[in-house]
């Protein structure tokens, strides 16, 4: 999991220009098809108290979407989890069921990851 949003390099803090006005660019307008997306699903156990935790991440697209999915994954699971900074996180250890079910939904190039 980062610690830091290394990705966003548009850090704007203050201008003195008046006429400035801050657009801000949706980096994953669009979402690729579940055949193109490259999915990684991997066990940490770090800063979780000892717990584990299913980590997907490699989702291209849009927050609403990957929201959407960890959802699915969730009542699928039978189990909690959130969604932040581009990864699903999935309480327990469900890699298995979770690659096989994206696997049947059409994401055919996800696979475990780690050890």
């Amino acid at each position: 999991m980062k610690k830091n949003n290394s990705n966003n390099n548009n850090v704007f803090v203050y201008s003195t220009n008046p006429n400035f006005s801050f657009n801000q660019e949706e980096e994953n307008a669009e979402t690729l098809l579940p055949q193109e997306q490259i999915l990684r699903v991997w066990l940490e156990t770090k800063h979780r108290a000892g717990k584990a935790a299913s980590i997907i991440a490699g989702f291209v697209g849009k927050e609403d979407d990957l929201k959407e999915l960890g959802k699915k994954i969730k009542n699928f699971c039978g189990t909690g989890g959130t969604v932040k900074d581009g990864e699903i996180i999935i309480q327990g250890d469900h890699r298995d069921k979770i690659v096989q079910w994206l696997q049947k939904e059409g994401y055919k190039q996800s696979k475990k990851a780690g050890g």
